[in-house]
């Protein structure tokens, strides 16, 4: 994410939750420009708690409102579509963002927003303390 201001480029690096490389099975359906539904079976490239990367045929633009079905589960959820990025295959990687409630639909539990590895929940934390404690050196006469 890139904000302006009047001094310069500040890079925000901020995320509301961490993102996973995980493949979903889906099924897509929206409506195109013309009225007309469609349904297509797609696969998610990246994962959030909040949305996805989805892989898709189907011409969509920014701002449509797509549903999801988890294949795994069955389960449904309706979406915005945030970003687009064509490739030269004919797919496009689709960024799509939960509206509402999103009752954990990846089935993944995500860590906290203001979760940190330096965090005390983090595993290696007490113990890199511990580890870097031992390794310090003493010398023998």
């Amino acid at each position: 994410m890139v904000e302006r201001g009047s001094g310069g480029v500040t890079f925000a690096i901020q995320r509301r939750s961490q993102r996973i490389l995980l493949a979903v099975p889906l099924s897509v359906s929206g409506r195109r420009a013309d009225g007309t539904g469609f349904i297509e079976r797609a696969s998610t490239l990246i994962v959030s708690a909040s949305g996805g990367l989805v892989a898709l045929k189907e011409t969509v633009v920014v701002g449509q409102i797509l549903g999801l079905t988890n294949e795994n589960t069955n389960a449904e959820i309706s979406c915005a579509v945030v970003n687009i990025e064509r490739q030269a295959n004919g797919l496009q990687k689709v960024g799509v963002e939960f509206s509402g409630e999103h009752q954990n639909f990846w089935r993944v539990n995500f860590p906290p927003a203001d979760w940190t590895p330096r965090s005390p929940d983090a595993k290696h934390s007490a113990h890199e303390t511990q580890t870097t404690a031992a390794r310090t050196p003493t010398v023998k006469r």
